[in-house]
């Protein structure tokens, strides 16, 4: 099976929340679905590895993007040069955790690349992360899941829709 994951760009919380949701009702599990979103108040204060609630309070402030990240599998936080501070939600964040070790000299374009993303859209994705743009991703293990995530992610008007392989990652070593 080659597992493939497809990216795309919200440029609001507001979006975040209706792709997620969107891709909810479309039949994509929440294990399936990822955001990587720019933490915009560095005031924060929450611990690298800080539980779902109380991230998810954080960076939604009460609002509907915590509500929606709630129920995403796994919140962390990431530091990675040239954006600053990250918070991921969902499957990616293995991956992420295990690529931002070595960002020191990748950046986010880098890590993104090593996603399996290609190196033009990876650096639109850094770009406009680095502008405050969320960045989100769902799994497809079929090509007709991945028609239908694009088609889910045109409808609610995401930008720089991109399929890439999605990368093995050996999470047994990341807690």
């Amino acid at each position: 099976m080659n597992h493939k994951s497809v990216y795309a760009i919200a440029v609001s919380e507001k979006q975040a929340v209706e792709i997620e949701e969107n891709l909810t009702k479309a039949g994509f599990s929440n294990d399936d679905i990822s955001a990587l979103i720019p933490d915009k108040d560095s005031n924060h204060g929450f611990p690298h590895d800080a539980g779902i609630k109380g991230m998810a309070a954080s960076v939604g402030s009460g609002g509907v993007l915590g509500e929606a990240l709630d129920l995403l599998a796994s919140i962390g936080a990431l530091a990675i040069p040239g954006v600053g501070r990250l918070i991921a939600a969902g499957p990616l964040l293995p991956a992420l955790r295990l690529l931002a070790s070595g960002a020191t000299v990748v950046g986010l374009g880098g890590i993104l690349m090593n996603l399996g993303i290609p190196e033009i859209a990876a650096k639109r994705y850094e770009n406009r992360m680095a502008a405050g743009d969320i960045l989100i991703s769902v799994n497809a293990d079929t090509v007709e899941q991945v028609q239908h995530a694009k088609e889910v992610l045109k409808t609610a008007h995401a930008e720089d829709i991109a399929v890439a392989s999605a990368p093995e990652v050996d999470s047994s070593n990341l807690s």
